[in-house]
């Protein structure tokens, strides 16, 4: 308190009452001083006890639309019987056509070059928040300046920023967490709030640093006499834990930039992010411990997030040991090894854990004890939960690109050349994400696109309706680009599974080797002798029969994939002309999909590059139609469920 004292020209010894401000420091009462200080008392508290009530307010509006959002997710859900929009009509109906009318215009993404892969709406959201805080920044601010010193309202101006910046704090956090209550309340994966949880950090940073260049300027430019003034504010307490928070918010915001992400490794950055966030809010309680009603629930989600993840694992890894007692015991994964010199070696892994069946479109977070117990991955189980026997087996596909990944191929070929068994123990975390089938009746039509190993996204929701009765009505269809035909192997099992029930389930697949080139084709002409450009290049790989059938650009009419017959054809692309052919027409394959169906919505599922998911926005976009889904053609409600754990 006593560093405030010349600050705040109060003198505290002859003070006849304090009257204590919340986040701030006590008032003298009555005041003492010259009527020019005493007024410029007036204007910092006035505008302090204002700020805090807009911080409330603030609050309260997060609060409130978190709650109608909530509400609005529930209510009216269909539920499993319910078969069209227009037989449930009512609430379901306008829900239906006000989703399809905001997905035209916002589904897309936004600036990428600023906000990288973001939909419209996310960057919408941050923009309302945006101005809804520059509006709370300013509100209440009075223009003051005394006529015999140079004390003005820049000092209470710098104070409120500072106190908004306080109380973004925990929001940051919130929308960080892992086990996130917000995902609890609104059915959103966690991870679709990464990309509000960095810009809350840089409009924080930005906050922080007008709040530290507005004190500069009162301090060492505006009082006098200088360098004196100056120097003796810049010594205390208070103002060097200040310093500290502002060089540490620069730090955290250097570091979270793609390019700094680029330069230090995604793990570094998010250990380093851990620790500096953490000695952040410690120097901002160093800084200013008033306001420590916004930075001890900031902890507090922090420290109850991490506490859930270790409780989380211990029950999924809760079991009998092999002496009879019960404890933590990792699951013992078999390892199948692909290689791959020119992407990366593809490892799949296969494990069975006693543990509840999950949701379709939930990920866990993998540790690869035998490489690192301080690393962990998120991965996409691509089979169907099944329970059996009490247990639920697991199987994912990795791309042994580098860190982790590349220690656990690296780890099961020396395994391999050593004449022992490819496993490795895993530790689980999870599951985590979104329940993407929720929403799924007997009379949506479900498209699948996948590129490389972004089928064990897709493959779940296929098998999954592959257990569920048989809906007559519905069209399903996989599209998978892959590098080369002989990636089928990856997922044998569950394509030898698919084509066995293709027929009942009303499924095409499509198939598209973007690296492969038909015998032919132009580039293969060069190498191919004889009778060899005759022949049909047909081969089985994993139990399904490939072959190709052509190096026609992918944007060609004619139908690619079988429901019906004895073989999955694999159409190989690789001898297009320009990289753009190589890859299938989504824009035609996704709208010659909605045209054809005869009832009920759409629901794309897609997993891929990042540059497929933007073009799947922008074609799943332009299906929507809120007006004709009103008017009862459900054919123009098309939806898009995405794995978007990357945002660049």
């Amino acid at each position: 308190m006593a560093s405030l004292v010349p600050r705040h020209i109060q003198d505290m010894d002859t003070a006849e009452s304090l009257v204590p401000y919340w986040g701030y420091a006590d008032r003298v009462m009555p005041c003492t001083n010259d009527p020019g200080s005493c007024e410029y008392l007036d204007v910092v508290y006035g505008a302090h006890a204002i700020g805090m009530r807009y911080m409330g307010i603030i609050w309260l509006t997060i609060g409130g639309i978190i709650l109608v959002w909530a509400m609005t997710k529930h209510l009216g859900r269909p539920d499993s019987v319910s078969t069209s929009i227009a037989m449930d009509g009512g609430l379901r109906k306008v829900r239906h056509a006000m989703a399809s009318f905001t997905r035209r215009y916002l589904l897309p993404d936004a600036v990428r070059v600023i906000f990288g892969r973001t939909t419209r709406f996310q960057v919408f959201t941050l923009c309302a928040l945006t101005a809804y805080l520059t509006i709370f920044t300013f509100a209440g601010i009075t223009t003051w300046r005394a006529s015999t010193t140079r004390r003005t309202s820049l000092g209470p101006w710098s104070d409120r920023i500072g106190v908004i910046a306080y109380a973004l704090t925990p929001l940051s956090i919130l929308l960080a967490s892992r086990e996130s209550i917000l995902s609890l309340l609104l059915g959103v994966p966690y991870q679709s709030f990464n990309f509000l949880h960095r810009w809350t950090g840089y409009l924080i940073f930005v906050q922080s640093a007008l709040h530290t260049i507005g004190w500069c300027i009162i301090e060492i430019r505006l009082y006098q006499p200088q360098p004196k003034v100056g120097l003796g504010w810049i010594v205390q307490t208070y103002m060097v834990w200040g310093l500290v928070a502002m060089l540490l918010l620069t730090i955290l915001f250097l570091l979270s930039t793609p390019w700094g992400i680029r330069m230090t490794g995604y793990e570094t950055f998010r250990k380093l992010h851990y620790v500096l966030a953490m000695v952040y809010i410690g120097a901002c309680w160093g800084h200013w411990a008033q306001l420590k009603c916004f930075l001890l629930p900031a902890l507090i989600f922090w420290f109850m997030d991490r506490g859930a993840r270790l409780i989380r694992s211990a029950f999924l890894h809760y079991h009998r040991l092999p002496c009879g007692n019960m404890g933590f015991r990792a699951c013992e994964s078999t390892i199948t090894l692909f290689p791959d010199p020119e992407a990366g070696d593809l490892v799949r892994l296969d494990l069975e854990n006693d543990q509840d069946a999950w949701p379709v479109g939930h990920h866990f977070y993998l540790t690869f004890t035998e490489c690192s117990i301080w690393q962990s991955h998120p991965f996409t189980p691509l089979n169907a939960p099944v329970v059996r026997n009490g247990k639920v087996r697991h199987s994912y596909i990795l791309r042994a690109k580098g860190g982790e990944t590349k220690k656990v191929a690296q780890l099961a070929a020396k395994k391999v050349a050593a004449g022992a068994k490819p496993t490795t123990p895993v530790i689980l975390t999870g599951p985590y994400g979104e329940q993407n089938m929720l929403d799924v009746n007997p009379s949506t039509n479900i498209i699948c696109v996948a590129g490389g190993t972004g089928i064990a996204y897709v493959l779940p929701v296929l098998l999954e309706l592959a257990r569920q009765a048989i809906s007559p009505n519905r069209r399903v269809e996989l599209i998978w680009a892959m590098r080369h035909a002989s990636n089928t192997a990856w997922v044998q099992e569950e394509l030898d599974l698919l084509h066995k029930v293709s027929k009942a389930l009303n499924l095409k697949v499509r198939l598209f080797a973007t690296r492969d080139m038909t015998p032919g084709s132009a580039s293969s002409n060069a190498s191919i002798k004889g009778n060899d450009e005759k022949k049909t290049d047909s081969k089985e790989v994993g139990g399904v029969t490939t072959q190709a059938v052509g190096s026609a650009s992918s944007s060609s009419s004619d139908e690619i994939g079988c429901d019906c017959g004895d073989a999955t054809p694999v159409r190989k692309t690789g001898g297009a002309d320009f990289d753009v052919e190589r890859h299938p027409d989504l824009t035609k394959l996704v709208n010659d999909f909605v045209n054809a169906t005869s009832s009920g919505s759409t629901t794309v599922f897609a997993s891929g590059p990042g540059g497929m998911i933007s073009d799947l926005r922008s074609i799943v976009a332009q299906c929507n139609d809120g007006g004709k889904v009103w008017a009862g053609e459900e054919r123009f409600d098309v939806k898009l469920v995405c794995d978007d754990r990357l945002e660049w």
